[in-house]
């Protein structure tokens, strides 16, 4: 176990590497059991939280225990096959996700407005 622990001190990450993945492109009908057996296959996983919403349904969070592990998963199953779909694995980065809530209060805070005070941004 000591010479792991070497060779993975040794190891430099990149600094998006991080034990959160942010999976898409799931089969709408995955569960959870499918999901242990597909990424346990890569080390200890702490959590797995599969969309059910109707914009998070193909999408799934899976949480690693260790970087390592979590490197080596999104390695190995990026573009890997599931019920004849191809599964996109990324490291999470909370800095583009909050950007995306963020554009989408803007837009909803905009037409609030335009109905609050009557614009259309339909041309007449």
């Amino acid at each position: 176990m000591a010479t792991i622990s070497l060779r993975k001190g040794n190891t430099r990450l990149p600094p998006e590497v991080n034990r959160v993945l942010y999976v898409r492109n799931l089969p709408f009908n995955i569960s959870s059991e499918e999901m242990y057996d597909i990424f346990g296959k890569y080390g200890a996983i702490r959590q797995i939280r599969i969309g059910t919403n109707k914009d998070t349904r193909g999408t799934a969070f899976v949480v690693y225990e260790d970087i390592y592990d979590a490197k080596t998963a999104v390695d190995h199953l990026s573009g890997f096959n599931v019920a004849n779909r191809y599964l996109i694995v990324l490291y999470y980065q909370q800095a583009k996700m909050s950007k995306k809530v963020d554009q989408k209060k803007k837009e909803d805070e905009i037409s609030k407005m335009q109905e609050k005070y009557g614009v259309s941004t339909k041309d007449k």
